[in-house]
């Protein structure tokens, strides 16, 4: 995977609710730019409206890294988020659907890697914690032969 030529990477930060109001909006930008679907586009800003929040609210802020991607036979778009709080205890058990330690429906992290084809997390206690999450661009299925 190579950053791609169409755009440099965008750095952002996550201090407050305005800055992921700010991220969704990036990420949707990207995603047209390259040519996601609105389907996919949706996709890409919810889970990325989930891991900012997540940085926000458990990581006590940090930053969104979003970069255009080329492999040479595709599109993507990789969004990266960093926080220096205080990191996943348990990742296995934080990436259980309805596991929270915020009062919320715990489908943020599994959630958010549902919506993407690459996802990692990197974290220790106390270290802090990286998400990188990647989409390459779906074509849409060409018509049937003989469908009108």
């Amino acid at each position: 995977m190579r950053p791609s030529g169409q755009a440099p990477a965008t750095s952002l930060p996550i201090g407050s609710d305005a800055d992921l109001a700010w991220v969704r909006q990036q990420v949707r930008q990207y995603a047209a730019q390259l040519g996601f679907g609105l389907v996919q586009q949706t996709k890409l800003v919810t889970a990325a409206s989930e891991l900012a929040r997540n940085t926000l609210v458990h990581g006590g802020g940090g930053q969104a890294e979003i970069t255009a991607l080329d492999d040479g036979r595709s599109r993507g778009l990789r969004m990266r988020f960093t926080d220096q709080g205080p990191g996943i205890r348990d990742l296995e058990l934080a990436m259980t659907d309805g596991y929270t330690t915020g009062g919320g429906l715990g489908l943020g992290l599994s959630g958010a890697k549902r919506l993407v084809h690459e996802f990692h997390v990197d974290t220790e206690p106390g270290r802090g914690t990286t998400v990188t999450a990647v989409a390459w661009v779906t074509q849409v299925p060409s018509s049937r032969p003989g469908a009108g």
